[in-house]
């Protein structure tokens, strides 16, 4: 779902004197290309790891669920028992006290719940949670070893229990973002999950309290 830098003394008068100035303007400009040289060659072996740091902050996370606090955070345990709380990227699930809350978080914990997943992170937030997209295997498949192809946040979208978050669509990619966007609308025009409502209030807005 993530996905860590960018580089003297004057001569005499006379001829001594301006082949000095001379000498001392070449000696100058000398100098400057040095410098500027120096500079180019620090930015091209800083850029390769530039590259690599933003690169490596595009990761991944696989863990298994532990539990499920609403639609769209879980908390995950990883190989070493270590803990890490989830945002689900890419949408916003009605708050606990939110009609639809319930669901919202029934619904994610029916996908994820003490199953195995992987997290493609990109960020934290401020509250230092993990932002990314949660892939788990498809609850309908019954090989030994299954693949994790179900976005869990496009899945919450499609089932109408969750909203876009278009204020962030720029984090993700062109390809998802579209899906995302796509899979709210299909649930807005199907009147399915929260949409059955007339007029839905988003959790960011129930969180400042415009009810």
């Amino acid at each position: 779902m993530t996905p860590a830098g960018i580089g003297r003394s004057l001569g005499g008068s006379g001829v001594a004197g301006r082949q000095d100035d001379h000498q001392k303007c070449r000696s100058e400009r000398e100098t400057r290309m040095t410098r500027t040289a120096s500079s180019v060659a620090h930015l091209l072996v800083a850029a390769p790891l530039l590259l690599v740091s933003l690169t490596t902050r595009a990761t991944a996370l696989t863990g298994t669920v532990a539990s499920v606090a609403d639609g769209d955070t879980i908390t995950i345990l990883d190989a070493h028992h270590q803990q890490h709380k989830i945002r689900v990227a890419g949408i916003d699930a009605p708050a606990k006290a939110q009609p639809f809350g319930r669901r919202s978080k029934e619904s994610l914990a029916a996908m994820v719940f003490w199953k195995a997943v992987d997290v493609h992170w990109h960020k934290q937030d401020r509250y230092q949670c993990i932002v990314g997209k949660v892939m788990v295997a498809d609850p309908g498949c019954r090989a030994s070893q299954c693949p994790k192809t179900l976005d869990a946040g496009l899945a919450q979208l499609t089932l109408g229990l969750a909203w876009w978050y278009e204020k962030y669509a720029w984090e993700q990619s062109p390809d998802d973002a579209g899906r995302y966007e796509f899979a709210e609308h299909e649930a807005r025009a199907k009147r399915v999950g929260l949409w059955a409502d007339g007029h839905p209030v988003p959790p960011w807005e129930w969180r400042r309290g415009d009810r």
